[in-house]
C-alpha cells in the first residue's frame, strides 16, 4: 500500500509538470513500521495486564499513554520501532467530538517566536528558550565515539544504540517543552494568533541555522494548531512580513537591525520591547482575519501629541508595565 501510494504521488507530480524520477530502493532494515487498517487488532486483558492482540503475530503487553474512551472507534494501528529499539503503537480514532469555536472570542493573544526568547506574547510574558547544551554535548561526544568504531562491528552497533538514545533524549525534552507551551496557549485563550513562518526556509538561510533548527518553530506551530482545534480555540496564522518594523500604536514602519532589541517609533514616540511590539501586530492581523475587530484595549497610551518626542517614561503598556518572565514549568502549571 505504501509503495502504491508513493507511485501515485510521483505520477501526480509528473502530471503537474515536475521532473520526478523513480522510487529509491530501501533496505528491509529501514522499514521500521507497519499498519493495521480497520481490523486485525484488539485490546485484551490477560493476567491483569493490558495487551494489544495483533493478528498473526502475538499478544503484546503495552503501557497506555492515555485511555481511549469506549465511545471512540479505533480506525487503525501503526506499530513502529524506534532506532533505540523501543516499540510504540499509535492509534487513529474516529468519533471524537470537538467543541465549537466562540463567535466572539474574549481572551485573545498574539505570539512572536524567536531564539533569545522562544515566545513573547501580548500579555507581556516572555518564555525563555530551553537550554539543551548539555544534551547536545553528550550527543556530539557519542557521535565522535561512533566514528572511531569499525562500521558494522559489534562495538559499532553498541555505540550506534547509545547515539540513538542520546538523540531520543534530546528530542523527548524538546517536544515536552513544546507540548506544555502549546497546550497552555490552546487552553487559556479563545483566539491565538501566530506568524505563518516558513520554518524549512528559515533553517536553510545562512548563519545561525543550527539555533533556528533547534527552535523547532514548525513543530510548535503544528502542535499549537491541532491543540487549538481540539480545545475549540481560534488558531490564526498571519503573514509575518513587517510585523517587527510596524509600530503597534500608529502603524509607521521603522527599519531595525537584528541587534536592536527595542522598538522606538519616531512618529508617535511609542517605545517597547521589539518582540512585544511584533506580538501586538500579529494579534491585530489575527483579529482582522477572523473578523471580530480590534479589542477594546490598545497596546499603548501616549500622553503627548504624535509630533512630540517622548521618552519611555511617558509611554504606558496596558496590562504589562514590566516584562514578566515565565518558564516552561510555570506555563505548564
Amino acid at each position: 500500500m505504501r509503495i502504491e501510494d508513493s507511485i501515485k504521488a510521483l505520477s501526480q507530480l509528473k502530471q503537474n509538470g515536475y521532473n520526478v524520477g523513480s522510487l529509491d530502493w530501501k533496505a528491509p532494515k529501514d522499514f521500521r513500521s507497519f499498519t493495521y487498517i480497520q481490523s486485525g487488532f484488539e485490546f485484551d486483558s490477560k493476567n491483569g495486564q493490558t495487551v494489544l492482540s495483533l493478528s498473526k503475530l502475538a499478544d503484546v503487553p503495552l503501557i497506555k499513554h492515555r485511555t481511549i474512551p469506549d465511545t471512540e472507534t479505533i480506525k487503525q494501528v501503526t506499530i513502529k520501532k524506534e532506532p533505540t529499539g523501543d516499540w510504540f503503537a499509535s492509534f487513529v480514532v474516529d468519533g471524537k467530538e470537538t467543541p465549537e469555536k466562540p463567535t466572539d472570542p474574549d481572551r485573545c493573544v498574539g505570539i512572536d517566536v524567536g531564539i533569545l526568547k522562544y515566545a513573547h506574547d501580548t500579555d507581556g510574558y516572555a518564555i525563555e528558550s530551553p537550554d539543551f547544551s548539555d544534551e547536545r554535548e553528550r550527543l556530539e561526544r557519542a557521535q565522535r565515539d561512533l566514528s572511531r568504531k569499525e562500521h558494522g562491528s559489534t562495538n559499532w552497533e553498541t555505540q550506534r544504540q547509545i547515539v540513538a538514545e542520546r538523540h531520543a533524549d534530546l528530542k523527548r525534552k524538546r517536544r515536552d517543552f513544546l507540548h506544555k507551551l502549546s497546550n497552555y496557549y490552546a487552553t487559556e485563550y479563545d483566539l491565538v494568533a501566530v506568524e505563518d513562518l516558513d520554518a524549512k526556509g528559515l533553517v536553510e538561510l545562512p548563519r545561525n541555522s543550527r539555533n533556528r533548527a533547534g527552535a523547532a518553530w514548525g513543530t510548535f506551530l503544528r502542535m499549537l494548531e491541532y491543540k487549538c482545534e481540539r480545545e475549540g480555540t481560534h488558531f490564526v496564522a498571519v503573514n509575518p512580513r513587517g510585523t517587527t518594523k510596524e509600530c503597534a500604536s500608529c502603524g509607521v514602519k521603522t527599519e531595525k537591525p537584528l541587534w536592536m532589541r527595542e522598538h522606538s517609533c519616531p512618529a508617535c514616540g511609542f517605545e517597547a520591547d521589539r518582540d512585544a511590539n511584533a506580538a501586538w501586530n500579529i494579534l491585530s492581523r489575527g483579529l482582522e482575519e477572523v473578523g471580530v475587530g480590534y479589542s477594546e484595549s490598545t497596546p499603548v497610551e501616549t500622553a503627548l501629541p504624535v509630533d512630540t518626542p517622548v521618552s519611555a517614561k511617558r509611554v504606558v503598556e496596558t496590562g504589562s508595565p514590566t516584562l514578566k518572565e515565565r518558564t516552561a514549568s510555570a506555563v505548564s502549571e
